[in-house]
């Protein structure tokens, strides 16, 4: 795979820059002052790597271990064998390396940091894509995710076959119960939000029907149902009646993610999509050039 190839699918909200003032800050934390451990094998030494799944997986993260690797060898190459977004099975190959072993060894652990956990996030969006798969609803992202990698693993959301919501929340407005609380009623809240005219972005949330009911008349266009149970769900799509754009949340998990697609909602958003997730198995093996 070309290098090119390696951001030609981010989204507008990522690019090459931004990857690699991440990769920049992270390999700082790591390497510090300098690698005591790298440092004991002799300068100038070159050394082959290969990183392969050790699991069955959806990878993504492939332009962060470029850069772990070209930040501290620009003469390295790596021989990509897979793209975002494929589907590996275990002991499949991910990636040849070969340059400088020192900087090699230094940049494993980074690099494997960002590709076991956005693949892991891949990997998860993708069960839960392939669960509600023929239905109309889309499987949506949160705020809910790890410090430093929202934009990184909101990719990785698409890379699994979801959809993101909001960025942040600079991004859109999403109305919940304290700010309804705060505002005095769900008419108040709307009516200032609409009154902003920052964003065609506005969404609220409520908790039951009757509050659906106070939305909807309030002129709501996007409306979250929170914790609605299976039967309210389907009789909120019945009073919306296509008026408003219905997102499901609260307990999703892939026993019932199916069933709550099947009751007519557009979207189903579900926070552990990057908050719960275990980190793929990667290994990384050298061999020493001869």
């Amino acid at each position: 795979m070309a290098q090119s190839t390696l951001y030609s699918t981010l989204p507008a909200y990522l690019n090459a820059s931004l990857i690699a003032e991440q990769v920049k800050t992270t390999l700082a934390e790591d390497i510090g002052k300098g690698d005591l451990t790298a440092a004991l094998i002799p300068a100038g030494t070159r050394a082959s790597a290969t990183i392969i799944s050790r699991v069955a997986a959806t990878i993504c993260g492939c332009a962060w271990v470029q850069q772990c690797f070209e930040q501290l060898d620009p003469g390295i190459s790596l021989d990509w064998q897979v793209n975002d977004g494929d589907h590996v099975q275990a002991n499949q190959p991910l990636v040849v390396i070969n340059g400088d072993a020192r900087a090699m060894l230094s940049a494993e652990r980074p690099a494997l940091n960002f590709l076991q956990t956005l693949s892991a996030v891949a990997t998860h969006t993708r069960h839960y894509a392939d669960a509600i798969s023929g239905l109309p609803a889309k499987i949506l992202d949160t705020r809910k995710t790890l410090p430093g990698l929202r934009l990184a693993q909101k990719y990785a959301v698409l890379t699994g076959g979801g959809a993101n919501q909001r960025l942040a929340l600079y991004d859109g407005i999403l109305i919940k119960e304290n700010h309804i609380a705060a505002a005095g009623s769900i008419a108040a809240v709307l009516q200032a939000a609409f009154a902003l005219q920052q964003t065609n972005n506005i969404q609220i949330e409520v908790e039951n029907l009757d509050e659906l009911q106070q939305a909807l008349t309030a002129g709501a266009k996007s409306i979250l149902l929170d914790n609605f149970s299976l039967d309210d769900l389907r009789q909120a799509v019945k009073i919306n009646d296509s008026r408003a754009l219905l997102e499901a949340s609260g307990n999703v998990d892939l026993s019932s993610v199916r069933a709550i697609a099947e009751t007519g909602v557009d979207r189903i958003s579900i926070g552990g999509l990057t908050k719960h997730i275990q980190a793929i198995d990667l290994s990384m093996r050298i061999q020493m050039s001869l």
